[in-house]
This record gives C-alpha cells, structure tokens and sequence, in this order.
C-alpha cells in the first residue's frame, strides 16, 4: 500500500459514517449466528417456563411460595399481577442463563475471529485495531441490552396471557398504575443490561488471550460460575462488594416507593470499574498481539 493510500484509508477510517458501517457490520455478525439465536431462544423460553410452573401450581386456588426479598417475593406476586413475571424472570436469569450468554458472546468475539482465520482480514481494513475491538465491545453492549429485553417481553407476554394485569403493588406496600409500573418494568431491565457489562468486558478480555472461541468461551463461564459462588461464602464478606454479581439484585430496589438508590449506585460504579479495567486489558492485549490467523 502505498503512502497516499494508507491516508486515504486512514481518513475513511475516521469518518463517523465508517465507524458506523463498521459498528453495524459487528452487530448483524452477532445476531445473525444460530448460537446467538438459540441463546435468545433459551432466554425466552425461560419466562414462559416460569409462568406456567407458577400457573400450575396456583390453579387450585394455592398461592405460589415466596417471601419478601429478591426472586421469590416477586414468585409469590405474579398470580395477582402478570407484570411481576417481568421481575420474577429478569430475577431467575441474571444469576446465570443471562451473563453465560453474555459470556458466550464476549468470549468469542476476537478468539472466535482468529480460530475461523477471519481476524487478520478485518485488520488489513482501515478500522484499525482499537477501533476494531470497540465496535465488538459495543456489539456485545448491544447483545446485552438485546438479551435482557427479550427476556422482559417474553415476560410481559406471558404475563399478561396466563395472569390478571392492572395496578402494582410494590415491595414496600404502595399501590402505582399498571402505566409507571411498566416504566419501572422498563427501568429494571436497563438496570439489568447494566449490571452485565462488566461481564461483558471480562469477555473481551478473555478473549484476546486465546484463538480458541470455545476455550474463551469456557473462561468466561467458568469465571462467572466462580465469582458467583464466591459471593455466597460469609467468610469472603470483605471482598464481595468487589465482586462483580454482588449488586446485581439491587433492581428490586427501584420497586420501592421512594426508591432506595445506594446499592443501584453500588452497582453502577462497579460496572463501570470492571468495563473500564477490563476492556482497557483487553486493549493492551489486542493492540499488542501478533495476529498470524
């Protein structure tokens, strides 16, 4: 390539409408690869699963257990008001189903790219590789943000089929229109996407240490699955608030009246602290590596 080449193609690069291309060209490779449709697929299906169990075992007229707190209180409301399996499923999925997938996705965002031999290509183009490896983190973002509402949709619809729907009654007692309990539906999963981009920086980092997707895959996975059983060891109690699923719950609080905003700020600033530590590891790494595939 010659010099005036390499300027030109330096300056297209830097274009926002580039950039643009280029973010979007990363989003369609997420969301058209059948093992990003059949995670979207489990996520669906797992509030329609709730939904049903809870149906079934109420239909004598029995009330579904549960018991103030996260999880089970909102189990032990969805038979009075099908938005609550909004809250009940977006509960069941954020320990596990919904950062594995979000770990899936990450981990095989650059290694998945150097095991098919496709990532040199996309560094012979213009883009560059930090440009590169935000458009994947981005793309990622956006399959976070994809994947909590698909689980809070199917919910809603399930919901609202199975189940009676009008005024909420929150957690702390007070009574709110079907209408702000939808916003706050909708504040709990932009909460939720939230609370996985940590995991989604942990991804990418991973990521870019192997050319194997599967073994970046396996990783992540394994990381969360250990950070996960870390948090529940009292013994550890002085480093969980460090741990990145320790404020996940913390959504239930914006089902409070006022709403109790310490523990989602908690959150906030340690997903925050992870995306940013790890996705600047995962540039060093990127920027600095040889890639040969």
């Amino acid at each position: 390539m010659s010099q005036a080449d390499a300027v030109v193609g330096g300056a297209r690069a830097a274009s926002p409408l580039w950039q643009l291309s280029l973010f979007r060209s990363e989003v369609t490779s997420v969301f058209r690869r059948w093992r990003t449709i059949a995670l979207l697929g489990v996520l669906a299906a797992v509030p329609v699963l709730v939904g049903v169990a809870v149906k079934i075992e109420t239909r004598g007229g029995g009330e579904a257990a549960g018991h103030d707190g996260a999880g089970p209180a909102f189990i032990s409301q969805v038979t009075n008001n099908g938005l609550f399996l909004v809250f009940a499923s977006l509960a069941a999925t954020l320990p596990f189903f919904l950062p594995m997938a979000i770990g899936v996705v990450a981990g095989d965002s650059v290694a998945g790219e150097a095991h098919a031999g496709t990532l040199r290509y996309l560094l012979v183009a213009p883009a560059g590789r930090t440009r590169l490896l935000c458009a994947k983190y981005a793309s990622t973002l956006v399959f976070c943000l994809a994947a909590t509402l698909v689980v809070a949709v199917s919910a809603l619809a399930v919901g609202a089929l199975l189940f009676p729907l009008g005024d909420v009654t929150l957690i702390s007692g007070t009574d709110v229109s079907f209408g702000e309990g939808l916003l706050r539906a909708l504040a709990v999963a932009g909460v939720v996407a939230l609370s996985l981009i940590g995991i989604a920086a942990l991804g990418l980092f991973v990521s870019t240490l192997t050319n194997s997707g599967v073994a970046a895959m396996a990783t992540t996975v394994g990381l969360l699955i250990t950070v996960q059983i870390m948090d529940q060891f009292p013994q550890l109690h002085a480093v969980q608030p460090y741990l990145f699923p320790h404020y996940w719950l913390s959504f239930a609080d914006l089902l409070r009246a006022p709403v109790y905003w310490d523990q989602l700020l908690d959150n906030a600033r340690l997903q925050a602290l992870y995306a940013a530590v790890f996705f600047s590891a995962a540039w060093a790494r990127f920027t600095s590596r040889d890639v040969t595939s």
